[in-house]
């Protein structure tokens, strides 16, 4: 599908003013995260105005700026890029080993920007607290999912909410020895920061699972847990979330070491729990 928007945008760039090349810029940098924007927030983001953005989809063919960003939601939907770049000569083999790289790539980058100090006070901070909470939308909903079951095996407190509605809901009843651990790659989802902002409000600790660095959702947090990412891609359905994975993967590691000893007899049971479900 070819895009449409972003390409009109790149050909009336340079007869735009320059605050209007500040929030075209953004938006051809960051497309997928632009639909998720009310008009306040790109202006803020972009560094340019309300008035200047209305005006730059005037120019673009558009009523106003809600015309211009359903539009915008229909075309970064879908993919404009193949997965690994073609050429038509690809064999399946080759498509197979560059999506190894890029992956072992990421994991190399996740490795870079985590550090071990946060990772440790995010240890301490689950092990204090009565109950935790993974929230989630999206594709990183089923990350989410996957942490707080991997900690109930350990015997923590844990449930996983991807549904905004119920995130707030469940979030305004929390105490201050409840955690929160959001999960967004970009960390500029906006229904997913408004959670975490509830729960901060009723005295929960945050933790963020993102790429986003300096991201709504990491300002948010009182501990950010970075992970890599790949180059900009046109659309978030390409975008891949193993950093996060191995991320969630390190804290349940790190769990089962430091309790040690004391979860032994709890796995154990859990082991004579499980086994009438399997042949």
């Amino acid at each position: 599908m070819e895009k449409v928007i972003l390409s009109r945008i790149q050909g009336v760039f340079e007869g735009l003013s320059e605050s209007e090349k500040l929030a075209a810029g953004y938006i051809i940098e960051r497309p997928d995260d632009v639909i998720h924007y009310s008009i306040t927030e790109l202006a803020r983001y972009s560094g340019s105005s309300e008035a200047t953005i209305y005006r730059m989809c005037k120019k673009l063919g558009f009523e106003g700026y809600q015309q211009f960003k359903i539009a915008l939601a229909r075309e970064v939907s879908f993919p404009a890029e193949a997965v690994v770049p073609a050429t038509g000569k690809e064999t399946t083999r080759d498509v197979i080993n560059t999506i190894f790289s890029e992956n072992i790539g990421l994991i190399g980058r996740t490795r870079e920007v985590l550090e071990s100090e946060t990772v440790e006070k995010v240890i301490e901070m689950i092990l204090e607290a009565t109950f935790v909470l993974f929230f989630a939308v999206g594709r990183s909903s089923p990350i989410a999912i996957d942490g707080s079951l991997r900690f109930s095996l350990l015997g923590i407190p844990s449930a996983a909410y991807t549904d905004p509605h119920a995130q707030v809901m469940v979030a305004s009843g929390l105490k201050e020895t409840d955690l929160v651990i959001g999960v967004s790659h970009s960390g500029m989802i906006r229904d997913l920061v408004k959670s975490m902002e509830v729960a901060r409000d009723s005295g929960a600790k945050i933790v963020a699972i993102t790429s986003g660095i300096d991201s709504p959702m990491a300002k948010s947090a009182d501990a950010v847990l970075y992970c890599g990412t790949t180059t900009k891609g046109p659309s978030y359905l390409v975008t891949n979330r193993i950093g996060e994975l191995v991320v969630v993967d390190i804290l349940y590691k790190l769990l089962m070491i430091k309790t040690g000893p004391e979860i032994k007899p709890h796995l154990e049971s859990l082991s004579e729990a499980l086994k009438p479900k399997r042949f």
